[in-house]
């Protein structure tokens, strides 16, 4: 399930830029954006330049189909050629998704804004050398930008706000967290590694109608496992996870964090040798059955303090998290379904 659930086509270094956005923004026809965005509303239509249709709405801004466009044409460069070849159902995933990512950066620059956070040009400069380094110099790096259609100031402006927005992160949303002692020892008592045996159906790109049909499908599959058909054979016949099919679905000593929360919280929450209810994640509809679970072996005072760095970096993810879903439900946030 692992390398299933990977990267999708955004897993390629973006270099956003959002310095185009704004509600009267609109493609100029000829422009490599504008032709994208025409081709691309030979698949969907909503997508179509001149209508120009809104993809996230607020109640301080909005982001168009065209400032998508235009931003994603920009940050890929050539790359974006590929969105050519999606089907529809991809295309419609990955439009919605890169407008979310674009969206929610905005939220949290508005919100650094509000608190005067900003970036010096001297912080710019020393990741740009850290960009050059790793790419074997300045002069690689351009070529490579050059190559893929982009340009250093698009970096320049993406550092900018990449560094604006962790600098709110850290001064706003996550300064000041502290993990206690007895967390710590309550984390070191807990399971830390479960062995299952996994059934997906999977729901990507499905409809309401197809989701709701594949959950009953699954609670058929449920059913015979609880009736004492082998959850092995089950998994083989029924399993759409290339990454467990051929094992019976077989999963062993996966650690907490290592896959989609739901999933987690039935691995170590159903009883040893019992089956779980369905689940659902993004990935579609899922059930497991527990094989065994193991705890920690080495002593305390030898993993306490990487236990406290995992749990002060989880709640840090945690506490960014219900901050963006706060300042969603402020600004009114959404993304248009199309």
């Amino acid at each position: 399930m692992k390398s299933f659930f990977a990267l999708s086509l955004f897993s390629v270094l973006l270099i956003l830029s959002c310095g185009k956005s704004g509600s009267d923004f609109e493609l100029e026809k000829g422009t490599p954006a504008y032709e994208l965005a025409n081709q691309l509303s030979q698949t969907i239509p909503y997508l179509d330049p001149e209508k120009n249709n809104v993809l996230v709405s607020t109640n301080k801004f909005e982001f168009t189909t065209g400032e998508v466009i235009y931003d994603m044409q920009k940050n890929m460069g050539n790359r974006s050629n590929q969105l050519t070849n999606l089907d529809e159902n991809q295309l419609r995933d990955n439009i919605n998704r890169f407008a979310n990512y674009l969206g929610e950066r905005k939220l949290l620059l508005a919100e650094a804004k509000k608190e005067n956070i900003s970036t010096s040009e001297a912080q710019i400069d020393s990741v740009l050398k850290l960009h050059f380094q790793r790419t074997g110099g300045e002069e690689k790096f351009l070529k490579l930008l050059d190559k893929n259609g982009q340009s250093i100031e698009d970096v320049k402006n993406d550092v900018r706000m990449d560094q604006t927005i962790q600098k709110y992160i850290n001064d706003v949303i996550i300064a000041g967290i502290k993990i206690n002692e007895d967390d710590i020892k309550k984390e070191y008592e807990e399971d830390k590694t479960a062995t299952v045996r996994h059934i997906l159906l999977s729901t990507k790109s499905k409809s309401e109608s197809e989701k709701k049909a594949i959950k009953e499908k699954m609670e058929n599959i449920l059913a015979q496992a609880k009736n004492g058909k082998d959850f092995a054979e089950l998994a083989k016949q029924y399993s759409e996870d290339p990454g467990s099919k051929a094992n019976g679905g077989l999963y062993k000593d996966i650690r907490r964090g290592q896959m989609a929360k739901p999933f987690e919280d039935a691995a170590f929450s159903t009883p040893i040798g019992e089956i779980s209810d369905v689940f659902e994640t993004r990935y579609g509809f899922h059930i497991l059955t527990v094989l065994e679970r193991k705890k920690e072996t080495r002593p305390f005072e030898e993993v306490r303090k990487t236990l406290e760095n995992k749990m002060k970096q989880q709640k840090k993810r945690e506490a960014f998290q219900q901050r963006l879903s706060d300042l969603k439900t402020q600004y009114e946030y959404k993304v248009i379904q199309f």
